[in-house]
């Protein structure tokens, strides 16, 4: 395990910055990754009518909004918090889009956290983009102190310090904090918006799959959808 995670910290380019070792941490490498590369445009849901689709997209957005992310290995409520109404608003317009329909967890590492929200995980021949995409736009940071990484907290991903130092957001890209001693140095450093309520076990099975060298599950991994329950 200690030899695939010095594997993973020479050659993996990623949005998150460095975990420490010790205090099991996965340490990772600051490359920055461009989270606002590419514009994608947005997904609807097959399923949804029109009609029901724009009444969707106006809805007021509740203060602190409940949603079911539906994965292929279970079900995950979150909650998002009020105190972060940028990140709040951009997820769930973005879940309302269809955004996040069959997008795939693309980084995992055990001990650490589960990331998603990349478009280029829809096709499988841009496997080396993964982790540089999204909708061609970054969130203004929203560091709220007390909102930590514990475990179930919800974060959003970003380009590194060298290039970003405004910290800013991907558009879309998340990550969900497994393991709140390999996350918490990031305290501070990346906006927390939102946490799981219910399903940390989901969280945890996703974390333990077996991945390749850059922490990619070697069977898919899919956020069927994202939807408002409050």
């Amino acid at each position: 395990m200690k030899a695939r995670f010095i594997i993973v910290l020479m050659i993996m380019g990623t949005i998150l910055t460095a975990c420490p070792k010790g205090g099991g941490g996965r340490k990772t490498s600051e490359t920055p990754v461009d989270s606002a590369a590419v514009e994608t445009p947005a997904v609807e849901d097959a399923t949804q009518p029109a009609a029901e689709a724009d009444a969707a997209r106006t809805r007021a957005i509740a203060e602190e909004p409940v949603l079911d992310m539906v994965t292929s290995m279970g079900n995950i409520r979150i909650k998002l918090y009020k105190e972060t109404p940028q990140h709040r608003d951009n997820f769930v317009k973005l879940a309302r889009k269809g955004y996040y329909n069959g997008l795939l967890f693309h980084r995992v590492i055990n001990g650490f956290m589960i990331q998603a929200g990349d478009p280029f995980t829809r096709d499988t021949t841009k496997v080396d983009l993964y982790g540089s995409g999204g909708p061609n736009y970054t969130i203004p940071a929203e560091i709220v102190p007390g909102l930590t990484h514990k475990k179930g907290a919800i974060a959003a991903a970003r380009r590194g310090d060298r290039v970003n130092p405004e910290r800013a957001s991907s558009g879309s890209q998340f990550y969900i904090v497994q393991d709140e001693a390999g996350c918490r140095h990031l305290d501070g450093e990346y906006t927390v918006f939102g946490e799981v309520i219910d399903g940390l076990s989901v969280v945890d099975n996703i974390a333990g799959v077996e991945t390749n060298a850059k922490g990619l599950p070697l069977y898919p991994i899919k956020i069927i959808s994202i939807k408002e329950v409050k």
